[in-house]
């Protein structure tokens, strides 16, 4: 079995079991357990509802002692796969270590109450705003925040724009369904050294960045969209490179220092002699990746048919370059120019045909 595989049948196995994880005291509570448990738009005293998540509920309630996020799981989850219906019982696990943990990474949300099998979270609410766009001070909190999280265990898997807030001075991390431990000295991420592909910055490339680099291409055009990927490599090469030095005093392995200097080295030279042709290859493999992730939970969106559409250019286009800077893997790798574009073409039926009703 791979790591997701043990991973995933753990996961399952625990939440069938009708064990429990709880954090905090029903005494902090701001409300009477019985009726948070009840919560909904309806109440006097929720100023904010927030229904369109995949696997929860979040609303903003407010008391005499302040602002509370108070998060509720669906009773079933949107995403159609195994870690989307064990995102909740994930989320409440990440939550326990970092209380428990003598000193909570910058930038990560304080829980004060969670209780598994009673499907409830409650924890402050971060006053701000979901980053609609990426500048140098937005984008260096949250690579800052991803290092933090690397060096001490924890990847990140959905780094999208709607699980954080930007509250005017640092970026703040709300949501963990899909964060799972690893040892960063020996692993590239939660599976181990398998996956290659993924690190820190591409998850968030993957799954937020790009889709807001296509936004910029259709509405200011392809050098700026470029403008704002040479910002956010610069900012992730040096990011990279105070991480792999902290990995080094670790005493991290070889292989590990290697893969992620690897990516360092490649930015470095693209960034000075072919900053569009990385873009292309990493726009490339962001959208391929962030389609298949929709599909396989089947929950797409109008920004996944905006993706595919970015694809079906690409290779209509850039072919050539594509296979020549290697940008093509997986099952896409040694497809025909024809063949690759008739697969996207299907993907992107299917996507019409799985769509969901958030964004």
């Amino acid at each position: 079995m791979t790591r997701d595989e043990i991973r995933q049948a753990a996961q399952l196995e625990f939440a069938a079991s009708g064990k429990e994880i709880r954090i905090g005291s029903e005494a902090d509570l701001p409300l009477p357990l019985a009726e948070l448990l009840v919560l909904d738009a309806t109440h006097p005293q929720v100023l904010e509802a927030h229904q369109g998540g995949l696997t929860g509920f979040v609303y903003r309630l407010r008391t005499e002692t302040g602002d509370w996020n108070i998060k509720k799981a669906r009773s079933s989850s949107l995403v159609q796969n195994p870690d989307g219906q064990t995102s909740f019982l994930n989320e409440v696990q990440r939550r326990s270590e970092f209380e428990a943990a003598a000193d909570r990474p910058a930038g990560i949300v304080r829980t004060r109450y969670a209780s598994f099998q009673q499907r409830l979270i409650v924890s402050d609410w971060i006053d701000g705003q979901i980053p609609k766009f990426w500048d140098e001070r937005r984008l260096s909190s949250l690579f800052d925040l991803l290092v933090d999280l690397h060096l001490r265990g924890f990847f990140e898997w959905d780094v999208s724009s709607g699980n954080l807030i930007d509250d005017g001075n640092r970026l703040w991390m709300f949501d963990f369904g899909y964060m799972y431990r690893f040892d960063p000295k020996v692993d590239f991420n939660s599976n181990g050294q398998a996956a290659a592909l993924f690190h820190p910055a591409e998850r968030f490339e993957t799954r937020s960045y790009f889709a807001a680099l296509l936004e910029i291409e259709s509405r200011e055009g392809q050098d700026a969209a470029l403008r704002a990927f040479v910002l956010e490599k610069e900012i992730a090469l040096a990011a990279y490179q105070r991480l792999i030095a902290e990995l080094r005093k670790q005493g991290a392995e070889a292989s590990v220092i290697n893969w992620l200097g690897g990516f360092a080295r490649r930015w470095q030279q693209a960034l000075s002699a072919d900053p569009a042709a990385l873009y292309l290859a990493e726009g490339w493999r962001s959208h391929r990746l962030d389609l298949d992730d929709d599909l396989r939970g089947q929950t797409c969106t109008r920004r996944t048919l905006a993706r595919t559409d970015w694809l079906i250019e690409a290779v209509s286009k850039h072919y050539d370059a594509l296979v020549s800077l290697d940008a093509l893997f997986w099952h896409d790798a040694g497809l025909t120019r024809d063949a690759l574009r008739q697969q996207l073409v299907i993907d992107r039926r299917n996507a019409e045909g799985w769509q969901v009703a958030v964004q």
